[in-house]
């Protein structure tokens, strides 16, 4: 048999599975800007994207398909069971993922956010800093999507993986939770109030904290499926261990990346609040994370 026939043939089907994975996103990536508009009504996207030029919209747009591109990254890395198989992981989880995603954002106004209008300070104030906590809240629930289709093996006992990666994501979104306050304890004023005065840099800070504890639950649920003991107590584990680098990465900033400033002074004790400063915390907290997943 000609070998190169055969060698054209594994490239041709390579380029028609890829072209086949893109066509699927692109139509989940169609759906979640529906979804979207159907989660916010009262909400035109094209008017805040374009006429408006609202940048807050736009951070908090742009967060929520990261989110859903992370998780639909899951389905498309896991191991292939053929083509149409992966075809229909990718539609089941990406639907399913659109759907938490939109819920999240909900949670994220009631909870994180609880104390003001989220709506009121992205579409009325434009304000930036609310945007990007509502942006990585977004990618932050995509990445514990991401741990929860991607491990191996689930309790059917429960209703199989999809009930399954639900029970993830609601266990996700606690934690998420459980950080922001963990976050606004451990830095010297009110996360809220300085949000709600317009403060990126703020927004900027707590974002960080949000990216760095979700790709520490998507590390812990990545693993495969033993037992919920051993899955909660992975993700206790890593979670633990993340909140409580959270002041630790805080110090260094303040010591090392940042000599001679005082992180807060910059964020909060001055007339222009320091974005690039608050960059670098939230840089610390993210890749603090990184770090972590690496040595565990």
């Amino acid at each position: 048999m000609n070998t190169d026939a055969l060698t054209f043939d594994y490239i041709w089907d390579g380029v028609l599975t890829m072209l086949l994975y893109l066509a699927a996103s692109f139509v989940l990536f169609f759906i979640g800007k529906i979804a979207y508009q159907l989660f916010h009504k009262g909400t035109k996207v094209s008017d805040e994207l374009v006429e408006k030029d609202n940048f807050a919209f736009s951070v908090a747009y742009v967060g929520y398909f990261i989110g859903l591109l992370l998780a639909i990254g899951a389905a498309v890395m896991g191991d292939s069971y053929g083509l149409w198989v992966d075809l229909m992981d990718i539609g089941v989880y990406g639907l399913l993922t659109i759907l938490l995603l939109n819920i999240s954002i909900i949670l994220n106004d009631k909870l994180i956010l609880r104390k003001f209008s989220v709506k009121k300070e992205i579409l009325e104030d434009r304000n930036v800093g609310t945007g990007v906590i509502e942006g990585a809240n977004a990618v932050a629930t995509g990445l514990i999507v991401m741990g929860a289709v991607h491990g191996e093996g689930y309790d059917y006992s429960i209703g199989g993986p999809i009930v399954t990666a639900i029970i993830y994501w609601a266990i996700g979104q606690l934690l998420l939770f459980v950080t922001s306050l963990v976050y606004n304890a451990i830095v010297p004023y009110d996360i809220h109030e300085e949000i709600e005065k317009d403060n990126v840099a703020a927004g900027i800070g707590m974002a960080g904290a949000l990216i760095a504890i979700a790709n520490l639950i998507r590390y812990a649920l990545m693993h495969d499926f033993d037992s919920w003991i051993v899955t909660l107590e992975d993700v206790g584990l890593d979670v633990g261990i993340g909140l409580l680098f959270l002041p630790l990465a805080r110090f260094l900033t303040d010591k090392i990346l940042l000599p001679g400033q005082k992180l807060t002074d910059e964020i909060v004790n001055q007339e222009k609040p320091n974005m690039g400063a608050a960059l670098v915390e939230a840089f610390a907290y993210i890749g603090g994370s990184v770090l972590i997943t690496w040595a565990l």
